[in-house]
């Protein structure tokens, strides 16, 4: 039995860490990796493991339904069928960590927006500051489930906003679609395709 990944603390700092990936200030950092040994002709199905990192009260929660639902959306658009007893098993976890940088203006003070220097002789402020934040990182697993073996992982890693946080299923729907834009399989397929924006189309156009 795949054993889940340490749960968090709470169920709504998952929640912050979906929202990096809409409306953040940067874009967010994703990355993707598969077993190159693994045969992906033979996977044709899949399910959720039991206890994710999101049901962090030891039963399932909303945030937990959201991701399943998102993540169930992606992989059946790529021709996938959820099954009891099924070739893929999914995994999904996530965690936020404080980070804090030391800045400077640049000497540029209060007139900082200007982009051409003062005359000869004038000096500039010089303010030095701290600024704390938060990156969230989101994992998506999928598991070998007759060798209980990982063949991808989706990562996203980013700034964590709270913008988008009164619409949280939209948030984890757009989430999940921008890591899975980093998944180059089909169900039944074996050789990878091109990933990203301007391939979803053919990626996704399933027969």
């Amino acid at each position: 039995m795949l054993m889940p990944r340490t749960p968090l603390s709470l169920a709504l700092q998952l929640l912050a860490g979906v929202a990096l990936l809409q409306g953040c200030a940067s874009k967010p950092d994703l990355r993707a990796d598969y077993d190159k040994s693994a045969d992906f002709a033979k996977y044709h199905s899949f399910n959720f493991v039991k206890s994710p990192s999101t049901d962090t009260l030891g039963y399932g929660n909303l945030m937990t339904q959201q991701f399943e639902t998102a993540i169930r959306s992606q992989l059946e658009k790529r021709g996938y069928k959820q099954a009891e007893s099924p070739d893929l098993m999914v995994n999904f976890s996530g965690k936020l960590q404080e980070k804090a940088d030391v800045q400077s203006s640049g000497g540029g003070g209060y007139y900082g927006y200007r982009g051409y220097g003062a005359w000869p002789g004038y000096s500039y402020g010089t303010d030095v500051y701290t600024v704390r934040y938060t990156v969230g990182t989101i994992n998506i697993d999928l598991i070998d489930a007759s060798r209980n073996q990982m063949v991808w992982e989706g990562v996203a890693v980013g700034e964590v906003t709270k913008k988008h946080l009164e619409n949280r299923e939209a948030a984890v729907a757009k989430a999940i679609e921008k890591i899975f834009s980093k998944y180059p399989f089909r169900a039944g397929v074996a050789q990878p395709v091109a990933t990203g924006p301007e391939a979803a189309a053919a990626n996704l156009s399933i027969p």
